[in-house]
């Protein structure tokens, strides 16, 4: 059996556990919203039409910050039109996804729910139709206290308090040809260099997000960081990164690998972003905002009526891109996490995209039942048990050979230590398809002293890798227990089977 080796040293470490990492995105696109959060007359609904068994299980998953409402559609979004009585709002037609928007669910109701969620609220304004004003009266409607229009307004509306939101999206993708208003680097980090001191004019205390590039393989990648943060580095706090990863032409080897690509990518924007503030004699960190990640089988709208396509015809909350996702998928998707976690001293903020239905760990049939996705374990435990410390390891693995990025270590990992509690946890992925793997953690500084707990996520009996949670096998994958942990004379052994995630808490102490 092929083994593996991870070295774990107590005094080396990358930095505190930025808890904002775990974040999700609830975008105005098919049924993310409504019949996913929201949905009045359900038989979970509250009076509000928040559905409680959708709820309960956001709750379970964990989700920090919730980047709002977007995404492509904030780019020709009037906020104005989502708040006020839902009666008086206006019925919008919403280019970004060829949909109807009812606007019966705005600012208002989104707040709330945060609350209901306990989640903090992540703003995203509109920089492809609108600009300065829009967004300063934006922040005022949401913040200030009172005896200003906007603040009255929302007063009005029956909102008190101020909403206190503090993270703001500056747009989103406006280097897309796709996005509505999209714009030259140029023209968006003037754009946003005077919407962001407009904003701050009104509240000082918010931190805002640059757009950073859609993905990796845009042809203006590197230069359009460079160019934007050379107009908007003094104003912003972060810039933002994209990516999404599927299997091609059944090349699961490469797919599972991603993550790989992922590190190189952050990697490349750090190094951008470390450029422009040598160059600029800047003091201050900007960081990054992954805001939208996650794994997605791109094939068009894959609308209800026109799979691949766009619909034709204009619908409400149309089901739009609702993959399903298989073990294989949920592999990847902690690798993902994990490579966020390693580099979480420049990675502050992340959110998977979306939260319930649109590419979710969460799926939610209209009137029927929620349930968990095989994605929704990954990030459940390691939101849950990922604290203080980021531990710095050292991996010796055995090597997958892939097309796309050569041989790779087969094992994949990140841990975090809590030096108040003692514990460790890892979490570890075998992302080999054929051999299951020995692993032996070498501990330097700590010692295990007990197993607090230890669940694998990989194929169930009778299943395969393409296995999913579906309405009719709601739990076909799920965590289960590992039980190849041992600890003997303080050397933890375990085994991974191949195409497994797992996670692993110990109780440790110092030596």
């Amino acid at each position: 059996m092929p083994s593996a080796r991870i070295v774990i040293d107590r005094d080396f470490h990358i930095g505190q556990v930025p808890r904002r990492i775990f974040g999700s995105f609830v975008e105005h696109m098919g049924r993310c919203v409504y019949t996913g959060i929201y949905e009045p007359g359900h038989p979970e609904a509250d009076s509000r039409g928040f559905r409680q068994d959708v709820l309960s299980l956001v709750k379970e998953m964990g989700p920090t910050v919730v980047r709002y409402p977007g995404g492509n559609f904030v780019s020709g979004y009037r906020w104005e039109d989502g708040v006020g009585p839902t009666q008086d709002r206006p019925r919008r037609l919403d280019g970004a996804w060829h949909t109807i928007e009812t606007n019966t669910f705005g600012l208002h109701e989104f707040v709330d729910w945060a609350k209901a969620a306990d989640v903090e609220v992540m703003e995203a304004i509109n920089l492809g139709t609108r600009g300065v004003e829009a967004a300063r009266a934006l922040v005022e409607y949401a913040n200030h206290p009172s005896g200003t229009y906007w603040s009255d307004l929302r007063r009005a509306n029956g909102a008190e308090a101020p909403f206190d939101i503090k993270l703001w999206c500056l747009g989103n993708e406006l280097d897309g040809p796709w996005q509505i208003g999209h714009k030259t680097a140029d023209e968006y980090g003037r754009l946003a260099q005077e919407s962001a001191k407009a904003m701050k004019l009104v509240d000082p205390s918010i931190e805002l997000v640059a757009v950073g590039s859609s993905n990796r393989g845009m042809p203006t990648f590197g230069t359009w960081e460079h160019t934007v943060l050379s107009h908007t580095y003094e104003e912003v706090d972060y810039v933002s990164m994209h990516a999404y990863y599927q299997e091609h032409d059944g090349d699961a080897a490469s797919f599972l690998a991603e993550a790989v690509d992922m590190d190189a990518f952050i990697d490349g924007v750090v190094a951008t972003i470390d450029a422009v503030k040598a160059a600029g004699k800047h003091t201050k960190q900007v960081n990054i905002s992954f805001d939208e990640w996650n794994v997605w089988y791109q094939r068009g709208l894959d609308s209800e009526d026109q799979p691949h396509q766009v619909a034709k015809e204009w619908k409400t909350h149309p089901r739009l891109i609702e993959d399903s996702y298989s073990v294989t998928d949920a592999v990847v998707v902690g690798t993902l996490l994990h490579s966020l976690l390693r580099h979480g001293d420049r990675v502050k903020i992340a959110n998977q995209a979306q939260l319930v239905n649109v590419i979710a760990p969460i799926l939610a049939e209209e009137g029927g039942p929620a349930w968990r996705q095989t994605s929704f374990w990954p990030f459940a435990r390691i939101s849950e048990l990922a604290r203080g410390n980021i531990m710095q390891l050292v991996v010796e693995s055995p090597k997958v050979s892939t097309a796309k990025f050569g041989d790779v270590d087969a094992v994949d990992a990140a841990a975090t230590r809590d030096e108040d509690t003692g514990k460790l946890a890892l979490f570890i992925a075998n992302r080999g398809l054929e051999d299951a793997t020995e692993i032996a953690l070498d501990l330097r500084g700590i010692a295990a002293t007990s197993v607090a707990r230890a669940e694998l996520l990989t194929v169930p009996e009778g299943g395969d890798r393409h296995t999913a949670n579906t309405l009719q096998a709601q739990q076909a994958v799920g965590l289960v227990p590992l039980d190849s942990v041992q600890i003997d004379d303080g050397v933890v052994t375990l085994r991974l089977p191949a195409l497994s995630w797992a996670v692993v808490e110990l109780e440790t102490s110092r030596t």
